[in-house]
């Protein structure tokens, strides 16, 4: 496994502070800084949400109305350092993936 430099790290949490006002308004952001997520591992987890997203479409397209295999996927690939429920709720009260985050949250 690459070495994570903790320089890196910071650096991306101060940037992501940086760009908000008042830290209780973005729960997601806040869940990323207190687990010290990587900037890879941030950009994985917003990978695998547009990925369960556009497989939601699809599947709601054909006109499946079970999708929990969707909620076994995202806890299956989520970051491990990101607590399955707690992320899904500070993505949906931030405003990621309203549809999908909704639709998860409803199996938990």
């Amino acid at each position: 496994m690459k070495n994570v430099n903790l320089c890196d790290t910071l650096s991306f949490q101060l940037k992501l502070l940086s760009s908000i006002k008042e830290i209780d308004h973005y729960p997601f952001t806040k869940l990323v800084i207190e687990k010290d997520l990587t900037e890879m591992e941030y950009d994985e987890t917003m990978h695998l949400l547009q990925t369960l997203s556009d497989l939601y479409k699809e599947e709601k397209e054909e006109g499946l109305l079970d999708h929990s295999s969707l909620l076994f996927h995202y806890a299956g690939m989520v970051c491990w350092k990101l607590p399955i429920t707690d992320s899904l709720e500070a993505l949906h009260k931030e405003g990621y993936y309203k549809d999908l985050t909704e639709l998860l949250l409803s199996y938990t």
